[in-house]
């Protein structure tokens, strides 16, 4: 376990120096200024600018400089918000980012797993078709699109809801729907395909044979069992929330990391663009390598895959 768990590391480690490499040219090769009315400023005042942000250096050296200071936890400074640092713009964000995702995973993990499950024990029937519908709707159907259609019947229409806030409980219903549907989706197909698997086993007639209970058969075995491979998703579904947050946020005016990297590529700041980059590579990388040990621990033999000795 111990080389599975270091070779995984590396894995991410490597992948992560590639993500900012390539983010760091990614963003020298940007048309346009990163000063706002550069036009307006002066050669001088440019070449002052340039100078103070280490921009009039070689390619290479500013490349150096750059990782040097992202191994030291430094993402530099704003261009959009004078005298702000990337650092304190993010920690401000993540919160609210925060709050979003893990409604939207906690709701999608527990109506996918209980429409998974009412789709399994009712296989064949209305209700596992019902299921299995929404489930392909909530794959087939974007974020944004869920959104916005919800913005303009609840909010515009209706009144019900405030189309652009956040700020109370009414204000996430239509944000955490929109994000939590796709999990939704995938963890009822998912619980449905592992809970009738789980049935048919002999182990589920044996249970049933000793006399035990529907209820008993369904909720300690039949349900438990069908749980463990449910954990291996939970963290790439809260992947996909993230990524569909940076559009959603922006959508529904909220607050979060999205919202603001949206922000910076309009107005061009560089430092925030890369920095969200960064931190959103970082939970990419946490996240699968979570998902790696979580797979390793199920199923010893992927560890004897992986390298584990």
């Amino acid at each position: 376990m111990v080389a599975y768990i270091l070779k995984r590391i590396l894995y991410m480690l490597i992948t992560f120096f590639v993500i900012v490499s390539l983010s760091f040219f990614a963003m020298k090769l940007l048309p346009g200024s990163p000063y706002r009315n550069a036009a307006k400023l002066g050669p001088e005042l440019v070449a002052q600018l340039n100078h103070q942000y280490g921009f009039d250096k070689p390619i290479p050296v500013q490349y150096i400089n750059y990782l040097n200071k992202v191994l030291h936890g430094d993402l530099g400074v704003s261009f959009q918000y004078e005298g702000r640092t990337v650092n304190s713009i993010l920690a401000s964000k993540v919160p609210v980012s925060a709050d979003l995702g893990i409604e939207a995973t906690i709701i999608g993990v527990l109506i996918g797993i209980i429409l998974g499950a009412i789709a399994a024990l009712r296989r064949g029937t209305w209700l596992d078709y019902g299921v299995m519908v929404i489930a392909v709707l909530g794959i087939s159907v974007p974020s944004f699109i869920l959104a916005q259609l919800m913005q303009y019947y609840f909010g515009v229409q209706l009144r019900w809801l405030p189309v652009a806030k956040w700020d109370g409980i009414e204000s996430h219903i239509m944000p955490v729907i929109a994000l939590a549907v796709g999990s939704v989706a995938v963890i009822a197909r998912y619980m449905r395909n592992e809970m009738i698997g789980v049935l048919g086993s002999d182990y589920i007639d044996m249970a049933r044979a000793k006399g035990l209970s529907r209820p008993a058969v369904v909720i300690k075995h039949a349900m438990r069992n069908s749980l463990v491979p449910i954990a291996t998703i939970v963290i790439p579904s809260l992947m996909t929330v993230i990524t569909g947050s940076l559009v959603i946020e922006n959508i529904f005016a909220i607050p979060g990391i999205g919202d603001q990297f949206v922000s910076s590529i309009v107005t061009n700041d560089y430092p925030v663009i890369m920095g969200t980059t960064i931190l959103f590579s970082i939970f990419f990388l946490v996240g699968i390598f979570l998902t790696d040990l979580a797979y390793g621990v199920i199923d010893p033999r992927i560890r004897v895959a992986g390298g584990d000795s």
